[in-house]
């Protein structure tokens, strides 16, 4: 049984989690991820692969919850984002425990988000493409 089937890591342990996801994972591979929204090409990649691969949604469960958990560290590096645990009716909507809230008040799904990329796969499931779309994140000011 892994790590995630065991339990779900709540909020407050999800940035450790993703840490310790990218330490594993950047260990075999010389993957650049670096939390930056350009690395999220590099997380559609690896999602492709693991489905064009023939990967099995269960085999790969661990996997993308690393590479959701990702996503969401991500968000909350540059978007101003922070991990909330989701209520019961949250929970219930996206399927997931746990997902990320913007300055804004708007919660979003990262979790499930990299989970539509296995699944469907298309363009406008990318997690770049979600990222620079993404409604209620910091924008950077331009000195001047």
């Amino acid at each position: 049984m892994s790590a995630v089937e065991e339990r779900v890591p709540c909020a407050g342990e999800m940035r450790s989690y993703a840490a310790a996801f990218v330490v594993r994972v950047t260990a075999r591979n010389r993957l650049p991820l670096d939390y930056s929204e350009r690395s999220l090409r590099v997380v559609d990649f690896l999602i492709d692969g693991l489905r064009k691969g023939g990967a099995e949604r269960e085999r790969a469960r661990e996997t993308l919850f690393g590479l959701g958990a990702y996503v969401g560290e991500v968000l909350v590096r540059r978007a101003g984002a922070v991990w909330v645990d989701f209520d019961a009716e949250q929970r219930a909507y996206f399927g997931q425990m746990v997902g990320v809230r913007m300055p804004d008040g708007r919660v979003w799904n990262p979790l499930g988000k990299v989970d539509n990329r296995f699944v469907v796969g298309g363009p406008e499931d990318s997690l770049q493409r979600f990222y620079l779309m993404l409604h209620g994140r910091v924008r950077k000011v331009a000195a001047g």
